[in-house]
């Protein structure tokens, strides 16, 4: 067993290991990475030939947490892990679109790279280390890659920037990024921030990329002594330069001149590219100039045709397939307020992509419970993201959620979270379902999520919107455009997706996908100055629907009030087996959460009307107030005994009312004058200093019967 290592040091005393040779060597490339007590085994197994057809790179990216990593059982019944959670399909996703760009564009092998976390400090964060893993997995192996690639999480802490920062200082950083470049070029960037300035965020990605550089040489050096410089020569593409020839010389001419046509329908704009398309298949499948018809051939030459020709418009007429100047942002609209039923709710409309989406306010009941490997706890605020086929015009069925509506709903998700008030006690829950899509409907979600915020009249600190940029260049950049709220097509024909929220005050989130090689900095600077401009079109229209949040919520959302109560009446709250607490919620209607926070106890009371909560209120401050001596409460008669009376002066306190302190007269009997049940005003005349009992009277508070003359 020949087992190779490298050593990459992060020059704060911490350093990665890469090994290899010594574990899962049937696949055709697999590496252990290391940090402290973390490790990630991760392999990567291509298939010999491609299957018959695919023209496109079948790439399967997964990554797994073993609970055993942290020393822990699985929950549920099966106690083993089952399907990968939302912070693993997001881990998978960095990756993944890190990789795929990387692989030969004639490369169509299935090609499966797995990624398991097989031991763990809590504290450490190995989502940084799983891009970094994946890579060296294929740089040891012979599948075919042009170059490594790496990625680290670049964090703001105090003011200085940090290299894969630990979960415990992650906590106080105001920046918080996922970077993955090659040697040379950014590939891929994500995170959130603080209302941070372009300038600051432009920074992070120059010093992430440093870190970088380092990682990939290793790699590199760890190909050479593997002896895995030379990859596998395949062939998975069978090509017909004639016919490819022939489709550009009989319709680039027509392709370019019915995009210059600036239809903004896509459907109609999809339906002309293709009557080309069919024109062209008509004519040469008959008669004496007919050519055997491969249809795929003809639909991968006929997409580079319009690829080519819808860049060449833009880049030399400055004008775009549905019309508009490469700054210019589609028409708006939005509405508030639409769902009588939800707490909140929106609609948002940019172009052809609109989004409709509801805000539900909770208690703390409501709070989503988070039981991942590294992670155990609740979230007050969630964001749900739905993508049916309706929205593009497809027929296809659902299939459960996709890793995509994961994405994009955690882009949004981390768009808005800052600008929650911490103080909020509700539980919040934001959905948006796309109902139109042609353009970035992640940012419409944002949109649409600031909107249905303020509608539900939550207090947010700044509203929030968002804009997806794309780029067309030539090599090297020499020329180029960049696009401000890009169309589905200007998606997928361009070199760059960058999508970046924020508020007035600055950026929030950001994702970024760059397609090409050797983009410079000073066309990223210009992408992001553009972007706040957009940005700051589309907050001027939201402002126009709603500019602040309503000052009150609507008349059926839960209404939440916290008191604190000294931490050792929690259990006088609650009372044995929890009657008591169940008792309060039974008799006013509110609901009551109580728990204990820096050694108080904080309860929740919540309930659709202002009566109930008043009710439920005056239950616990009466069942946490300290009794008074001399003053007057007004309270059931619970018992009468022989010797007098026990009044319940405040809830489950009762006091003793002697037979002789009930009237000035003499009393033979107690039940001459009261009956259990019934209400009366009292005095707390002493409270016994060793047991605590409480004396009443109900004669301090009768006048004094007139002596009798004699």
């Amino acid at each position: 067993m020949k087992v190779i290592e490298k050593i990459i040091e992060l020059g704060d005393g911490r350093s990665i290991t890469i090994e290899t040779g010594k574990l899962a060597k049937q696949a055709d490339g697999a590496v252990v990475v290391k940090m402290g007590k973390t490790m990630l085994l991760a392999t990567v197994v291509s298939a010999k030939d491609a299957k018959a057809d695919v023209d496109f790179m079948p790439l399967s990216v997964e990554y797994k947490e073993k609970f055993s990593a942290l020393g822990r059982f699985p929950g549920g019944f099966m106690k083993r892990e089952g399907r990968p959670s939302d912070y693993e399909i997001l881990v998978c996703r960095l990756v993944d679109r890190a990789l795929r760009p990387l692989f030969p564009a004639d490369y169509h092998a299935e090609t499966f790279v797995s990624i398991n976390l097989i031991s763990v400090d809590a504290d450490d964060m190995p989502d940084a280390l799983a891009g970094l893993a994946a890579s060296a997995a294929i740089a040891v192996s012979d599948v075919p890659f042009s170059e490594p690639i790496s990625e680290v999480r670049v964090a703001r802490i105090d003011g200085k920037m940090i290299i894969n920062p630990s979960r415990t200082e992650l906590e106080t950083a105001d920046l918080d990024m996922i970077i993955a470049a090659t040697m040379d070029n950014i590939m891929m960037v994500e995170g959130e921030m603080s209302e941070i300035s372009e300038a600051e965020m432009l920074e992070a990605i120059k010093f992430g990329h440093e870190a970088i550089k380092v990682q990939c040489q290793v790699q590199v050096e760890l190909a050479e002594l593997t002896g895995k410089t030379v990859k596998r020569e395949y062939c998975h593409e069978t090509n017909d330069e004639e016919l490819r020839q022939l489709i550009v010389d009989k319709t680039y001419a027509k392709v370019l001149a019915a995009a210059r046509l600036q239809n903004p329908n896509k459907h109609e704009r999809s339906d002309a590219f293709g009557a080309i398309k069919e024109e062209f298949i008509a004519e040469y499948s008959e008669g004496k100039d007919a050519l055997e018809i491969n249809k795929s051939l003809i639909g991968r030459y006929y997409h580079d045709v319009e690829k080519d020709a819808v860049r060449e418009m833009v880049l030399e007429d400055r004008v775009r397939l549905d019309g508009r100047k490469t700054d210019e942002i589609r028409p708006i609209w939005s509405e508030i307020d639409y769902l009588p039923g939800a707490h909140g709710s929106a609609i948002f409309t940019r172009g052809e992509t609109q989004s409709l989406t509801s805000v539900t306010l909770g208690t703390k009941l409501d709070e989503k419970m988070v039981d991942d490997v590294l992670y155990r706890g609740k979230e007050k605020f969630v964001l749900h993201y739905n993508f049916p086929s309706f929205s593009t015009g497809d027929a296809r069925p659902s299939r459960g959620i996709s890793r995509r509506e994961v994405g994009h709903g955690n882009l949004a998700f981390r768009a808005l979270k800052g600008m929650i008030p911490s103080d909020s006690p509700y539980a919040i829950r934001v959905v948006s379902d796309i109902l139109e899509s042609n353009g970035s409907s992640s940012m419409a979600t944002v949109c649409a999520g600031t909107l249905a915020l303020m509608d539900a009249g939550i207090k947010i600190k700044n509203p929030v919107t968002g804009i997806a940029m794309g780029l067309i260049s030539t090599k090297g950049a020499e020329k180029y455009a960049v696009l401000s709220d890009i169309l589905g097509d200007e998606d997928h024909l361009g070199d760059m997706d960058f999508k970046v929220t924020g508020t007035k005050d600055g950026i929030t989130a950001t994702q970024m996908d760059i397609k090409v090689d050797g983009l410079p900095y000073e066309v990223l600077a210009q992408a992001l100055d553009q972007a706040r401009l957009g940005r700051l079109h589309i907050l001027g229209k939201i402002k126009e629907t709603i500019s602040e949040p309503r000052e009150d919520l609507k008349p059926h959302a839960p209404r939440i009030v916290s008191i604190e109560i000294p931490k050792d009446m929690i259990g006088a709250v609650i009372g044995p087996g929890g009657k008591i607490i169940q008792e309060i919620q039974e008799s006013t209607g509110a609901v009551l959460v109580i728990e204990e926070i820096d050694n108080k106890g904080v309860v929740d009371i919540s309930a659709n009307n202002k009566e109930a909560i008043d009710a439920a209120l005056a239950r616990i401050k009466g069942i946490v107030a300290i009794p008074e001596v001399g003053e007057i409460y007004k309270g059931k008669v619970k018992s009468i005994v022989a010797f007098g009376a026990f009044v319940e002066v405040l809830p489950g306190k009762d006091g003793l009312l002697h037979i002789s302190e009930i009237e000035h007269r003499r009393l033979n009997t107690v039940d001459e004058v009261l009956k259990e049940g019934q209400i009366i005003e009292v005095k707390l005349i002493e409270v016994d200093a060793k047991s605590g009992k409480l004396k009443l009277s109900r004669k301090a508070l009768l006048p004094k019967p007139e002596k009798e003359e004699k």
